[in-house]
């Protein structure tokens, strides 16, 4: 068995109320500076939790600049407010946009690395500011992944993947989630179910993430729609957000694979939101990858309720059916031309898409730019 690595936050705080434990504990903590990035739809909801902590003399700086996924000017802007106001500590409080910038301005607060030093893989060196996250979506699992991800300058997805990006402290509040959209429900809990599909189908799979993946993938399938149809349903919220957690457990020890990599290119060319965009191609990349490995789409199957056929492979197109008949019950477009994608674009996003080697490489089946163009024209 290959050796695996496993680093999540030191304190994970799970279910309702947990909004109320990071406020004692952050009190508890002596910190006096927070630097806060959120959203101004959550003004409201949090005023009550920040006015306590004022209360304690805790002087607060707020963010709330991030409104899609950031770049990395948004970051230096945000970076140079955080220095501004010299915190001694990051909190993140969003989606997975917030926490990405959170975690990476804690990272460089007091970092001697430049920005150019730590992208990629395991380059970030060290972190010496307290970071706590708290997702108000159930999709990235950014609250306990290592990854942060960000768009350069040519548009292009730069991923910055560090031990030191694992916050400190994640709080998992099912409560903050009850007043997101459908539509942003259903995207980021298929994003959150990609994530713990694609580590059990991944090259670089492992018994001990396979515990994660394969619930994961379970409860989300099982409660998403219920989520969706009715936001204020706790117990499919609950249930959703923890498969959202479990998928970013997934995301440091093994990953995504080429769900994700192929995904990119319709973010980078035609602002499609990232959940969305797996859902468009995650039916297409199970029936290209089920030729590669069926038993493991199998299983797969069986976990999203499929009964057992004749053979490995007639189970595996039955989970295909199943993930494709959730996508629409959620009430998500179903092809890529429903998006607004063109269908004379394929060549140039199958180009881009192979450019993610970093994902490609997880991928049980290989890829080429043939390939993607094929996967492309299914998903339509």
């Amino acid at each position: 068995m290959k050796e695996i690595v496993i680093l999540n936050p030191n304190r994970v705080v799970f279910g309702e109320g947990s909004m109320q434990r990071f406020v004692s504990d952050f009190i508890e903590k002596g910190f006096k500076r927070m630097f806060l990035v959120t959203i101004a739809e959550l003004r409201s909801t949090l005023t009550p939790f920040l006015e306590e902590l004022k209360s304690q003399g805790i002087a607060i700086v707020t963010d709330e600049s991030i409104v899609s996924e950031p770049t990395f000017d948004d970051f230096n802007t945000i970076l140079g407010k955080a220095i501004a106001f010299n915190a001694d500590s990051v909190v993140g409080i969003g989606g997975g946009s917030v926490l990405d910038v959170a975690k990476l301005v804690a990272a460089q607060l007091k970092n001697s690395q430049t920005l150019d030093e730590i992208k990629g893989i395991g380059n970030l060196k060290e972190r010496k500011t307290y970071v706590a996250c708290i997702p108000t979506t159930s999709g990235t699992g950014s609250e306990v992944s290592p990854n942060a991800i960000f768009v350069n300058n040519q548009g292009e997805k730069v991923g910055i993947i560090s031990p030191f990006l694992v916050p400190d402290a994640a709080y998992i509040d099912p409560v903050l989630t009850v007043s997101l959209p459908r539509n942003i429900t259903a995207a980021t809990g298929i994003d959150a179910l990609t994530h713990c599909l694609e580590a059990y189908t991944n090259k670089f799979a492992h018994p001990f993430v396979d515990l994660y993946a394969l619930e994961g993938v379970r409860i989300i399938a099982k409660y998403l729609k219920r989520a969706c149809d009715d936001g204020t349903d706790l117990e499919a919220r609950s249930q959703v957000a923890l498969g959202s957690m479990y998928g970013g457990m997934c995301l440091g020890p093994v990953n995504t694979a080429a769900v994700h990599a192929l995904s990119y290119p319709l973010g980078v060319e035609y602002h499609i939101p990232h959940g969305l965009s797996n859902a468009l191609l995650l039916p297409s990349v199970m029936e290209y990858n089920i030729e590669a490995n069926a038993s493991k789409y199998e299983r797969i199957a069986e976990v999203l309720g499929a009964e057992k056929k004749n053979s490995s492979r007639e189970t595996a197109l039955e989970g295909v059916k199943i993930m494709k008949q959730l996508i629409d019950d959620c009430g998500l477009p179903t092809g890529l031309g429903q998006a607004g994608v063109k269908e004379e674009s394929i060549a140039k996003l199958a180009e881009e898409a192979i450019k993610v080697q970093r994902l490609l490489k997880n991928n049980i089946r290989e890829i080429a730019v043939s390939d993607a163009v094929a996967i492309y024209k299914s998903a339509f």
